[in-house]
């Protein structure tokens, strides 16, 4: 058989069997792409199984007062605890979402969450805050690698940070992706196991409860403060979805 005169695919099964036949005979190099695009029409990337972080920043004039409240309340909480040393971290109670002074972040939350579920095609289902707190991270602390169990979404608002505690770290939560991870030439979303994404004070965020995240050391020179909170449909919030930890 004259392999030359063959198909391209018959030509390389031609070669490949040649060489477990007579291992002497070196393979033919592959043939660059360009000379295999007459096999297809198109090609394409279909994205199965997106992840979502769902990011707004609020209007200084909304943002501004509502921070200025957040910070005099937890001032008022913190009044008879010592300055944190540095690395360490001070959480609320889980119940500040039954504070008036909250009133203004829990409207901007409920549009926003109505915003996401709108986006997802969740049906018209009644949800409720299942947790709200404060999180005040000295500079030098960290939060490591969670996500927050029997709940829908979480999100945190930025009350104050600034550069060098800007950050929050999203992980892949496909622990089978870990099995082989070749090196690369540039990371992107298809390739990367980790995404960081930038916020400010008066930034929004929200994700499903189920996506780990992170928070880097605060490399800033000042406090960093958010507020953190968990979402459910109302139906389960009785008995499943509050949190695990702390007192309210």
């Amino acid at each position: 058989t004259d392999a030359a005169a063959s198909p391209p695919f018959a030509r390389r099964l031609y070669c490949e069997v040649a060489l477990i036949l007579r291992p002497d005979v070196r393979a033919p190099q592959r043939p660059m792409a360009a000379e295999n695009v007459f096999w297809t029409e198109a090609a394409e990337v279909v994205r199965l199984f997106p992840t979502f972080v769902w990011k707004c920043q609020l209007r200084p004039e909304v943002h501004r007062p509502i921070d200025a409240a957040i910070r005099n309340r937890l001032d008022e909480m913190r009044r008879h605890l010592p300055p944190l040393d540095r690395g360490v971290a001070w959480q609320s109670g889980h119940a500040l979402h039954k504070l008036e002074e909250l009133r203004g972040l829990l409207g901007c939350i409920d549009a926003a969450v109505d915003a996401v579920l709108a986006f997802l095609r969740v049906s018209n289902l009644e949800v409720s805050i299942t947790g709200c707190w404060a999180n005040v991270n000295a500079p030098g602390a960290a939060h490591g690698m969670h996500a927050h169990p029997n709940n829908f979404l979480s999100g945190v608002y930025y009350v104050q940070v600034q550069d060098g505690g800007n950050t929050i770290n999203f992980h892949d939560p496909r622990a089978q992706t870990a099995v082989i991870r070749p090196p690369v030439t540039e990371l992107t979303a298809y390739n990367t196991d980790q995404v960081v994404v930038a916020v400010s004070t008066g930034t929004l965020i929200i994700f499903p409860a189920w996506l780990l995240h992170s928070v880097d050391a605060n490399a800033s020179g000042e406090t960093r403060v958010s507020v953190s909170f968990n979402v459910m449909f109302s139906a389960f919030t009785a008995a499943l979805s509050q949190p695990l930890w702390g007192e309210e």
